[in-house]
């Protein structure tokens, strides 16, 4: 069915800023509860715009009673700091609907996702040794520290408790490396405690890699195949070299304000190359944890935070609200972008945000935005 417009009561306008927000549902009104929601969260979302120092804004909410989407803008395109940008002649743009942006380390559900499918079809163990697949590619100094791969196994990897170091501690998450140089850059670097939960870059790396030798395949290949054709998520690629972002898109600052629109993925890969939109994250996060995509077991298995204790699954994390209500989920990082989803753990109830900077400037915003979906006004 094709989306109704529900039109809204203007609000006043915020000093220094223009903060349009449109709704649309589809299929069913809105409640009177649901309706309080849309209106709570549609409140916080200018905060990524007035305090985050984002150019512009948007969301994506979807549960039984339709679909949402909302977004704002800055008067004056604005850097981190809270300056002008460096074309002060341009008008800050609306994030659209249909948008692609680059999702960074939402990727790693993506290809955990593909390595649980691997390990239900038993052609790999999350007990084997990152050395069982890739011999001789993971050793520290000699093999003495922790960093060695006849020790680290792909549970480790998924978890982030393999104590490897993050390569983009060197590269910045912007210089284009090859998984193989992206790994010894981390051997390089001295190590995390193994069993310990340290988010490293350069575990999802090992895993594409893993993948390769499990299947003959790419990531991208296997996840394409597995994942994005099967959820018709017509609107995300693996970019590999490609720079340029599929229309429809809009621009990319960075926190100084430079438009990085255009970017080598090769700086994230395995980690981080996602490209995407915001219907197509909803559908893929409710798909996944609705259980379309993996067995049961395996799902529990993404679910479980004890190894990396209670921090982090195997490509999600969970935060509690202050109502009670846990949501499941990642974020995405890379340069001139930042996402992320939160979703109920029957996948149900989806919410996705997006700013085309880094990162929102102000932390307290995302969980404002969270609890202002996912939590009855009651509960707060």
């Amino acid at each position: 069915m094709p989306p109704t417009r529900t039109p809204m009561t203007p609000r006043k306008p915020i000093a220094h800023l223009a903060v349009p927000v449109a709704l649309f549902l589809l299929a069913v009104a809105p409640t009177a509860s649901r309706a309080q929601v849309a209106a709570d969260t549609d409140a916080v979302l200018p905060l990524l715009v007035t305090r985050g120092h984002a150019p512009a804004a948007a969301l994506l909410a979807d549960d039984l009673s339709g679909t949402r989407y909302a977004h704002a803008e800055a008067e004056d395109e604005v850097g981190r700091e809270g300056t002008p940008a460096q074309r002060p002649e341009q008008k800050p743009e609306q994030l659209r609907h249909a948008d692609h942006f680059r999702a960074g380390s939402i990727t790693k559900t993506f290809i955990a996702t593909v390595v649980l499918q691997l390990a239900a079809e038993h052609r790999l163990s999350l007990s084997d040794s990152v050395e069982d697949h890739l011999p001789g590619l993971v050793r520290g100094e000699g093999g003495s520290r922790g960093d060695d791969g006849r020790r680290i196994t792909l549970r480790a990897l998924l978890t982030h408790t393999s104590g490897l170091a993050d390569f983009t501690a060197v590269t910045g998450g912007t210089t284009p490396v090859t998984p193989r140089q992206a790994v010894r850059l981390a051997l390089a670097l001295p190590p995390a405690v193994p069993g310990r939960f340290f988010y490293s870059n350069t575990n999802y790396v090992l895993l594409g890699l893993v993948i390769e030798q499990v299947t003959g395949n790419s990531y991208a290949t296997e996840a394409e195949r597995r994942v994005i054709a099967p959820l018709r998520l017509t609107g995300t690629s693996f970019p590999g070299a490609r720079s340029s972002l599929p229309e429809p898109h809009g621009r990319a600052y960075s926190a100084d304000g430079s438009d990085v629109t255009d970017l080598d993925p090769r700086a994230a890969g395995a980690a981080g190359e996602l490209v995407t939109t915001l219907p197509d994250l909803n559908r893929f996060y409710g798909a996944l944890l609705g259980g379309e995509l993996l067995r049961p077991r395996q799902l529990r298995e993404m679910l479980d935070t004890g190894t990396a204790h209670g921090a982090y699954g195997m490509g999600l994390y969970p935060v509690r609200l202050p109502c009670g209500t846990t949501v499941w989920g990642h974020n995405g990082r890379i340069s001139g972008s930042y996402v992320r989803t939160a979703a109920t753990v029957d996948g149900r109830h989806v919410l996705t945000y997006r700013v085309n900077t880094d990162a929102p400037e102000d932390p307290d915003v995302e969980p404002a935005l969270l609890a202002a979906e996912f939590c009855p006004r009651t509960l707060r």
